[in-house]
């Protein structure tokens, strides 16, 4: 745990868990001999005393630094003396607020992180044996982690960070408010959770108000102006004119239809733009916007030759830059790309055994052959599980080739490649019935048909299952009591399931964000049933977070990372796709046809049309600035703050060198005009 010693300094206390029994581990210079720990490590039960009380020294040893060079090394920013957000400087600490408490200098998700870097950071410094380990797994390679070793060898089961009963109870009582729905505890959230968290509830929260104007003008158009429709015909060319064949279907009028499609597109650029100015804000706030992750130890999956690194000069792993990218080019893009092929594969498929199989009816009209409609469907949904339960595997294990340095990268990389293959598993039959098969109304009951059965599947998957077993199954195991109280809280806590983290959180976020924005022209009411998902999900995630699961690690970040780009990327998407839409209306065609325009002038007209669109969402993008002016001044004045302390760091030898001139002022009355002649050379040189 990380707690308050001599003069602000940082101690790591941890639990070890082995055999029934419970182990305290401090350093000597504690002052408390009762700490709360923060980080519990879960041993197996066969190891051997010698095995743990070799884990424990190593724990106990001194550590590289103490909470504060953590603080500096990641780059955070705290609160200086005049209350503005600094970069924190160890050679300045002395002006910084709350720095001899490290209970309010860190948040609880910092110091539970800082636990988990020094843990992460124990390396053999030689080869040698693990004690109480069979020699095949017990050898440590100089530099090699200890902690992952460990955990290769049987030796340790779990590490994971525990909760403060007290802290979350309190932020679980002012998040499940219904008065928080629309404005969470987002502070208490960061300083509990950690910033990741806390970065996907603030986007839930900014997501859900920016629905409100795209909700109030699809139930305008849906109930208050007349129907048009869009019509399920298409213009086809007959003795050299185009005309249409249409069927009536229900839907917008064409101005209606125009209108949302234009809409959509600028909302989603303005809805990306804004929210990047609440996260520049957001991140100034908690003291994330300058974290400086490239200077930190490597992660601990990376590998390399043992050399000096050329930036930090630390001796670490090295990697060579173009052998990973050269790994990327050559085998993980071409990988990636046959996994998208086997997914349009399937999807093909698919159709051709429905045409099949209901062809085969209409002649049959038996049964069976009634029962067989359902066969393709069965087929193809089995088939897409099984290919994404193995793409899964496949794009986890080509991550961890590609061998990043940060894990933030690495987690860049392993979110791109499963956003893509998500991407074309969800879009493909989508952009099929729209583009090949130019069925709107088929296109429209298969949007209302997802955004309603997932929803419910959804809320009941993640909401109300995990609910039932928490409260009935899980219940008469929770009254089990220990002699020990505080062990026995230990073990609940131990007994919860692994945080899974927010990636099918964002996944789901990022698919309805792609059926509004690629695909609202058609359905309206898309806005309307995500205002009503999102109003239910907040209460439900926060349920989950706090009840259902252990507490996660949580890095500090400065925004939502590579998520951000994939929503940019499907605004830029929605553009094409709406106007192409727009194009296959069929009212939209027999209204150009009325006024003159040829078919090839209106395929020319929605090219322009998209060009256009495109040019104004780029203007609108650099129009609307990133961040704020006040974090941009904020900004500004941290990079001075910076520039400054490096030089009066730079300058403390200097003047210790110089000090020497004291005594001939006393002498002479000349060191005091030598000092301050040598020190302005000096400043003006820095």
């Amino acid at each position: 745990m990380t707690s308050l010693g001599d003069k602000g300094s940082v101690q790591t206390q941890t639990k070890v868990l082995s055999q029934g029994c419970w182990t305290q581990v401090s350093c000597l210079c504690c002052v408390s001999e009762r700490v709360e720990p923060l980080v519990l490590i879960q041993l197996s039960h066969n190891v051997q005393p010698v095995t743990k009380r070799w884990l424990i020294s190593l724990i106990e040893a001194s550590k590289r630094h103490g909470g504060e060079r953590a603080t500096e090394d990641l780059g955070l920013c705290k609160k200086y003396r005049n209350e503005e957000m600094v970069a924190f400087s160890y050679h300045d600490r002395d002006n910084f607020t709350n720095v001899d408490d490290m209970q309010e200098f860190l948040t609880l998700a910092e110091r539970q992180y800082i636990v988990k870097i020094e843990l992460d950071s124990l390396q053999a410094q030689k080869k040698q044996r693990i004690p109480g380990v069979p020699e095949a797994p017990g050898v440590l390679k100089a530099w090699e982690n200890i902690c992952q070793k460990l955990e290769r060898a049987g030796v340790i089961k779990d590490i994971f960070p525990l909760h403060d009963q007290q802290r979350l109870n309190e932020v679980g009582r002012r998040w499940s408010s219904k008065k928080q729905i629309w404005r969470q505890p987002l502070d208490a959230i960061q300083s509990y959770f950690g910033g990741t968290v806390a970065f996907y509830f603030s986007f839930l929260q900014f997501y859900t108000w920016a629905l409100v104007p795209p909700a109030f003008l699809g139930l305008v158009l849906t109930f208050l102006l007349p129907a048009g429709g869009l019509g399920s015909g298409v213009v086809k060319e007959q003795a050299g004119e185009w005309v249409m064949e249409e069927e009536e279907d229900y839907g917008p009028s064409v101005s209606g239809h125009m209108v949302q499609a234009v809409f959509s597109m600028l909302w989603s650029t303005l809805f990306i733009e804004f929210w990047k100015r609440r996260s520049s804000s957001l991140s100034h706030r908690w003291g994330t916007r300058h974290l400086t992750e490239r200077f930190a130890e490597p992660r601990p999956g990376f590998h390399g030759t043992l050399g000096i690194n050329p930036v930090t000069g630390r001796l670490e792993p090295l990697f060579p830059e173009w052998q990973r990218q050269l790994r990327v080019g050559l085998v993980s893009l071409p990988l990636v790309g046959l996994f998208l092929g086997l997914v349009v594969l399937g999807m093909t498929g698919f159709y051709h055994g429905e045409a099949l199989v209901q062809g085969f009816h209409q002649d049959s009209g038996s049964l069976f052959s009634g029962a067989l409609l359902y066969l393709p469907s069965i087929a193809h949904t089995v088939y897409t599980n099984i290919l994404k339960n193995v793409y899964h595997t496949v794009a986890m294990q080509l991550t961890k080739w590609e061998n990043h340095r940060e894990e933030s990268s690495f987690q860049n990389h392993h979110t791109t490649k499963v956003l893509l293959f998500t991407f074309f598993n969800n879009f493909a039959v989508l952009f099929h019935i729209a583009f090949y098969k130019q069925d709107l109304p088929l296109l429209r009951k298969k949007l209302a048909s997802l955004l309603i059965w997932n929803q419910l599947v959804n809320q009941l998957t993640e909401v109300v299952v995990p609910f039932i077993v928490d409260r009935f199954l899980s219940a008469p195991h929770k009254k089990e009591q220990e002699d020990n109280l505080e062990v026995d809280k230990l073990r609940a806590q131990r007994s919860l399931p692994p945080f899974p983290g927010l990636f099918a959180e964002y996944i789901e976020l990022l698919l309805k964000f792609g059926y509004l924005s690629l695909f609202s022209c058609v359905y309206p009411l898309t806005a309307v049933l995500l205002l009503l998902n999102n109003i239910t999900e907040i209460p439900g995630d926060a349920y989950k977070i706090c009840k259902l699961f252990r507490k996660p690690f949580s890095a500090p970040v400065s925004n939502m990372g590579v998520w951000q780009t994939a929503f940019e990327v499907l605004g830029f998407v929605s553009v094409m796709s709406n106007c192409w839409l727009l194009l296959l209306s069929p009212r939209v065609q027999k209204f150009c046809l009325e006024g003159g325009i040829s078919g090839k002038n209106i395929i020319l007209f929605a090219i322009l049309v998209e060009h256009v669109l495109i040019l104004v969402k780029m203007i609108l993008a650099f129009m609307i600035p990133a961040e704020p002016d006040w974090v941009r001044i904020k900004r500004e004045q941290i990079e001075f703050h910076s520039m400054q302390a490096l030089g009066q760091q730079a300058m403390e030898p200097l003047w210790e060198s110089l000090s020497v001139l004291l005594p001939f002022k006393c002498w002479f009355g000349l060191g005091g005009s030598l000092e301050s002649a040598a020190m302005t050379r000096v400043e003006r040189r820095i």
